[in-house]
C-alpha cells in the first residue's frame, strides 16, 4: 500500500496500520463510489484474513472484546474507502455508521461496542470522523462475527 498524507500518518501516531481490503466472502465490492459518497459493505473484524474471535456479545465475547472488534471493523472500513478513492485525505466527513451486534438474547449495549468503531473514527479523523449512527442487534453474522460495521464517508470536492 502506498503512503499517504496526514490521516495515514495519524494512524501511525496511533501505533495503527491501515491493513489490505477484507475479501468479499460473496458477490458484492468492499466499497463503491456514488458522487461526492463512498459506502463501504458491511465490514468484519478481520485480521490478516481471520476474525479475531466469534461469538455472542454478551455470551462468549465480552463488551469489552466486542468495542475492541468494533474499532478493527472501522479500520477494516477505511481500508476498503482508500481502495476506492486512492488517499483517505480525501474524506471530508464520515457520514454514517451502521454497526450490526451478534447479541446474547439479553445483551442491550450494543451502543458501547459501536462506540469502538465510532471512537477509532474520531481519533483518526477528528472533526471529520463525527457521523451519525446505528447499532443493532441480530442475532447472527457471517462467519459468526460478533460484530460488524459498515461506514458512508462525504468526499472532498474535486478541484
Amino acid at each position: 500500500m502506498s503512503a499517504s498524507g496526514a490521516v495515514e500518518a495519524r494512524l501511525a501516531e496511533l501505533g495503527l496500520t491501515l491493513p489490505d481490503v477484507v475479501p468479499p466472502l460473496a458477490a458484492y465490492q468492499p466499497a463503491v463510489r456514488s458522487g461526492a459518497h463512498v459506502y463501504t459493505a458491511g465490514q468484519l473484524p478481520m485480521v490478516k484474513g481471520k476474525l479475531k474471535l466469534t461469538g455472542k456479545v454478551g455470551a462468549e465475547v465480552s463488551a469489552e472484546q466486542a468495542k475492541e472488534l468494533a474499532a478493527t471493523c472501522a479500520l477494516n472500513a477505511l481500508a476498503a474507502v482508500k481502495s476506492v478513492v486512492g488517499d483517505l485525505d480525501k474524506i471530508a466527513r464520515v457520514v454514517k455508521v451502521v454497526g450490526f451486534v451478534a447479541s446474547a438474547p439479553d445483551f442491550t449495549g450494543q451502543p458501547g461496542v459501536l462506540n469502538g468503531a465510532s471512537e477509532l473514527l474520531g481519533e483518526v479523523l477528528g472533526e471529520r470522523g463525527v457521523h451519525a449512527r446505528s447499532a443493532v442487534g441480530v442475532a447472527v453474522l457471517p462467519l459468526d462475527a460478533p460484530v460488524e460495521v459498515e461506514i458512508q464517508v462525504e468526499l472532498v470536492p474535486e478541484a
